[in-house]
């Protein structure tokens, strides 16, 4: 039998139109299995974030190589292997030698079917997805950018610690890839010296399962059919046998538990408030400045989004006051006429470049949002330098943690100086991209961004300049758009690359750059 697989180094994009004509926005990324450039014999030994290391799960011992339970294994494998329909063949080329990515593909998915702003009710009220009824109307979750950056940090994080525990006794165990002790079965990717017990494929399948069936409890039919056939095709590519598979699943089920009963207990129930807790809000910031934000939506929305994301735990910024901007200039003064002035002079001559950009950083409303679209790339250089799913889940992990604070940060600056929006303090002023149902000082857009290039610069340090640049862009995109003054941009990159500063801080000592 014929390898299924090729190998190829090469990308290809399929690009798909957004909403606007003026710009398009890549949606999927095609990539083929890989050989990856380490192994990273040594993961085992890294910190993991939800664990203290990945002894804390324990793991039996696998059935030696020539023992009758296992060569019943192999000659179950072998079988599996035959015989392929095309059906079988095309999830393996889908599922490839780096789930990682896949599960990423699929959650930035997901986000984007559910990153539907709630409508007015036909009397005018509104009423919030709730995850008590999340068949709604209207459904649950809207997957906004703090929902969706907090979806993809615990997502990461237990991909990351199920797969450093699955290295650990991949080399603790040491027993060979099925192709190795028998050389007649087909391998369907390229093949390696990797230990096959756990499966590092069967971690990733169920967590990434699991953890997604939280975060979009609509789902949980559409996750199981997509886990089950990504559990088959590990043996339809004869990459590990029925054993190999039940250790990766029950670490997989430890890690799960883990992650969950964080999010259980780490505020993002409180984070959207009811009217009274939003008024208090918004009192609290005009007794102390003098201004506040208001929403110009009609009907007006009782509520901002999500007041008390700004309170949700961080994972590695240990007070958000830490990053915690300094003040805006109040409405009226120098510094800010002259940037209501640069809005105005945008808005009268804004030019095609500038609009290209403002559309294609725009990540509104059926989008993957602005962390999606920061995942989006980072899949890009994963394959670029052949990175196997350890490598790729860390990457995931120390990205999508910086994201989450950063959204985090930027939330609790949004409600704590509840600044007014371009639209709101500028008489006649219009965006072209609407207005967000949220405070302007710092930019969302900037913060995350200005959290995943410095993260992305320290793992991909060739690329440092390019992924800098494109956060810059993306701060210039939202003044182009008229939804961000430029000190908001500019507070916002500050904030962010603040808070990557202790991600980076943590994943220079987890043992990974050893």
């Amino acid at each position: 039998m014929k390898k299924i697989i090729a190998i190829s180094l090469s990308l290809v994009l399929i690009i798909a139109s957004v909403t606007s004509c003026e710009n398009e926005l890549p949606t999927f990324f095609k990539y083929t299995a890989y050989e990856f450039s380490t192994l990273d014999s040594d993961g085992g030994t890294w910190q993991p974030i939800l664990f203290s290391s990945a002894t804390d799960i324990a793991v039996a011992p696998p059935a030696a190589v020539g023992s009758p339970a296992y060569q019943a294994e192999l000659a179950t494998l072998k079988t599996a292997t035959q015989n392929l329909t095309n059906k079988q063949r095309e999830a393996i080329t889908y599922w490839t030698n780096n789930p990682v990515l896949r599960w990423n593909e699929i959650a930035l998915e997901l986000a984007a079917k559910y990153n539907l702003i709630p409508p007015p009710n036909p009397d005018g009220t509104y009423t919030l997805p709730s995850a008590a009824n999340p068949a709604g109307p209207p459904p649950f979750p809207f997957a906004h950018p703090p929902y969706t950056s907090r979806m993809l940090a615990y997502l990461s994080v237990a991909q990351y610690d199920g797969l450093i525990t699955a290295w650990h006794y991949k080399y603790a165990y040491n027993r060979p890839a099925p192709y190795i002790t028998d050389a007649s079965i087909e391998y369907a990717y390229t093949k390696n010296s990797l230990p096959a017990y756990p499966s590092d494929g069967a971690v990733i399948a169920i967590v990434s399962r699991d953890i997604l069936k939280a975060m979009f409890p609509l789902e949980h039919d559409y996750l199981n059919a997509r886990a089950e056939e990504h559990v088959s095709s590990l043996m339809w590519s004869g990459s590990n046998t029925t054993s190999d598979i039940e250790a990766g699943t029950a670490i997989a089920t430890a890690v799960k538990t883990a992650a969950l009963a964080r999010a259980s207990t780490d505020k993002m129930g409180a984070a959207q408030t009811p009217k009274p807790v939003s008024d208090q809000i918004k009192q609290e910031a005009f007794d102390r400045f003098g201004w506040s934000w208001d929403n110009q939506e009609t009907p007006v929305r009782p509520v901002g989004l999500t007041p008390r994301f700004g309170q949700v735990n961080m994972w590695n910024v240990p007070d958000v006051v830490a990053v915690r901007p300094v003040p805006p200039p109040a409405p009226g003064s120098a510094e800010f006429e002259r940037d209501a002035k640069e809005l105005r002079d945008i808005a009268k001559n804004l030019t095609t470049e500038q609009r290209k950009i403002a559309n294609w950083w725009s990540d509104g409303l059926g989008t993957y949002t602005p962390p999606g679209h920061w995942n989006r790339r980072t899949k890009e250089y994963i394959v670029k330098y052949n990175m196997n799913p350890l490598r790729a889940a860390r990457t995931f992990a120390y990205l999508n943690m910086a994201v989450m604070d950063a959204g985090v940060a930027c939330w609790d600056a949004k409600y704590y100086y509840h600044y007014p929006r371009p639209i709101q303090t500028m008489n006649g002023f219009k965006t072209i991209l609407g207005t967000p149902n949220f405070p302007s000082y710092t930019s969302g857009h900037s913060t995350f961004s200005g959290a995943a290039a410095e993260v992305l610069a320290y793992i991909f340090p060739q690329e440092a300049s390019a992924v800098r640049a494109w956060a810059i862009e993306a701060a210039e995109s939202r003044i182009y758009g008229g939804i961000h003054y430029r000190f908001d941009s500019e507070a916002g990159l500050t904030q962010g690359r603040a808070v990557a500063a202790y991600t980076i801080a943590r994943a220079q000592a987890d043992g990974a750059d050893d």
